[in-house]
Formats: C-alpha cells, sequence, structure tokens
C-alpha cells in the first residue's frame, strides 16, 4: 500500500498533545493496588520438554482482581542471576507452546511468555486465558468492551495483569531484578510500553509497531481492525464519542510513555496500515527514558520481523552488561 502519513522529517518531531485526564496516576495506583490487594501467588508446574539446557514451567499468576493469568516460563537451565523478559503477545494471539519461544532463553534470558485474557483462539495459539469480568454491547474484537467507562474497560484489566506478570518475573529466583526487560509487537508492544509506564522494576522497553497509541489519530486513520472497531462502534452509539474517547484517554500509550525512564528500543513501520507511524513516534518521541527507534521504511505491520530481533538482542545486550545508556 502506499504511505498514508507523515513525512519521516515531520515524523521526527511529532509531539502531539494528547488528551490526558487529571487524574491518570490516582487511577492507575488506585488500579494497581486493589489489584495487588487481591492476592494470591504465581504457580510454576515444570512441564516434560524436548529441549536441551532449557527448563519449561507451565505458569499461573494472580491479575486484575486476582484473576488466574496463564504463561509460560522457559528457563536457562541452571540460570542464576539471570537478565529476564516479559514477552506480550499480538491481536488476538496466545501463549501457543513453549517451542514457538526458544529464541530469547537460547541467548541467556529467562523469559515468560504471558497470555492476554479473553485473547487467544487464533490457530495455534492454545487454550487461552479466560476474562471473566462483564461489559456492555461491543463491536466484535475487544476494543469496544467496556468502552464506556474507564473502570469497565478491557484494557485496564490487560495492562494490571502485565504489571502483575511483571512482578513475577522480577521476584523469580533465576532472574535478576534490576535486569528484567518488556517486549512485544503491536498490541504486545502497547502493553509494554503500559508496563514500563506503570512498573519501576521495568529496566529495558522495547515495543515493535506498538498499537494502543495516541488513540485520538489513530482512530479513523487506522482504516483497519483493531482500531477501526472503535468506529464501527460509535456509528451505532451515536453521541458516545466523548465517553468512549475520556475512556482511551486513561490508557493511552503516549502517556504511558511519558512516565517510562528506562532504556527502549522502538521499532515502526512506514507502511503500517493498522498502527500508523505517527501514533508510534508520538510514543517514541514522548519517551521519558533514552530510547532509539529502528525505521522500517518500506514494511507494512509486519515491521521488522526477525533482523528487530537481533537488533533487540544487540540493544539489551548493551544495557544489560554495561549499564550502557542510549542516546
Amino acid at each position: 500500500m502506499a504511505r498514508i502519513d507523515l513525512p519521516l522529517p515531520e515524523l521526527k518531531t511529532y509531539r502531539p498533545s494528547v488528551s490526558e485526564p487529571a487524574d491518570f496516576d490516582d487511577f492507575w495506583r488506585d488500579t494497581l493496588a486493589s489489584t495487588r490487594a487481591a492476592g494470591g501467588e504465581p504457580r510454576f508446574t515444570r512441564v516434560e520438554a524436548p529441549f536441551t539446557h532449557i527448563d519449561v514451567f507451565d505458569v499461573e499468576f494472580p491479575g486484575y482482581a486476582g484473576d488466574p493469568i496463564a504463561a509460560w516460563l522457559l528457563v536457562p537451565t541452571g540460570a542464576k542471576g539471570a537478565p529476564g523478559i516479559a514477552l506480550f503477545q499480538g491481536y488476538g494471539g496466545g501463549r501457543g507452546l513453549p517451542q514457538d519461544w526458544l529464541a530469547w532463553p537460547s541467548v541467556g534470558y529467562v523469559t515468560l511468555v504471558v497470555d492476554t485474557r479473553g485473547q487467544g483462539s487464533r490457530q495455534d495459539s492454545g487454550p487461552g486465558t479466560a476474562d471473566p469480568h462483564g461489559a456492555g454491547p461491543a463491536v466484535p474484537g475487544y476494543m469496544t468492551r467496556g468502552i464506556l467507562q474507564p473502570e469497565t474497560y478491557y484494557y485496564r484489566r490487560v495492562f494490571a495483569d502485565a504489571v502483575r506478570a511483571v512482578d513475577t518475573l522480577v521476584g523469580h529466583p533465576a532472574v535478576d531484578p534490576a535486569r528484567v526487560a518488556v517486549t512485544g509487537g503491536s498490541q504486545g508492544g502497547g502493553i509494554a510500553l503500559a508496563a514500563a509506564g506503570l512498573h519501576p522494576g521495568v529496566a529495558l522497553c522495547m515495543p515493535d509497531v506498538p498499537f494502543l497509541c495516541h488513540f485520538e489519530r489513530a482512530v479513523g486513520l487506522a482504516d483497519a481492525d483493531p482500531y477501526d472497531e472503535v468506529v464501527r462502534w460509535l456509528r451505532v452509539h451515536r453521541g458516545s464519542e466523548d465517553a468512549a474517547f475520556r475512556t482511551l484517554s486513561y490508557m493511552d500509550g503516549v502517556s504511558f510513555a511519558a512516565r517510562a525512564t528506562s532504556p527502549a528500543l522502538f521499532s515502526v513501520a512506514l507502511h503500517d496500515a493498522v498502527c500508523p507511524p505517527s501514533t508510534v513516534f508520538a510514543a517514541f518521541n514522548a519517551y521519558a527514558g533514552p530510547s532509539e527507534i529502528e525505521v522500517y521504511p518500506f514494511n507494512g505491520h509486519e515491521g521488522g520481523g526477525s533482523a528487530q530481533w537481533q537488533r533487540q538482542v544487540a540493544f539489551a545486550g548493551a544495557v544489560f552488561s554495561s549499564g550502557a545508556q542510549s542516546n
């Protein structure tokens, strides 16, 4: 497809003023306090796997309201004080099977592969993690579930789960709690940004072509799902635009980026029709910590793929081995 967004020189300086509610920090402080107050401890069950030098655990940890969230933990055999990384999933995806996630543990990272509640029903994604909380009428998908109020909105629960995932990784005996990273592509990148903005234990954030950023621009500009789910919902729920965008303002990756201080490596694709480049640059340019961005001029939403993973490995190694900060 043709590029539909701003030229790259303009993207590099794109710093929009996003709507941020005055009680943004209070909202998330209260959300996380109640989430942790629900209690519960992560459970790790070792499973047989045909891998050499990687141990696999089936994990269940408490998320929002104490709801059980499924994950895999892949541990390099004998790891102690190793770096950890939480992997968050793209839209509709789930944790799949352990063999899908060997890359990071193969280079020495204790790897937590986190399900997204209510998702995971794509082919080979696994049985999935339930979302037991009801919501009002919604367009098929996840973007409009409970959208009339931030307290009932779907991504409030997802982001709270992500914080508890970081808690789980930071507290694991094989992990160096000072070297914990978060990453993911698309929705997973948006979740990683939220985790970095909400959890002080995140030491490195690597969001690829992140979703859930700069909603005011993305909804309507991106002529594709998932953002278009909001457009279709508003076609029917006329007069609800203010309420919907108020809810989304509590979930915006731009606001989380402005609160994240760990080193970060973003990626963006200039032919991306799902997550327009300007929405990614809005978060990148707002990021409070030292950050870099890898630009893929002719890619769509697939971004850099395996090439970006190699870039991440080098970046994370530099940050975690020497405490280096990007410029």
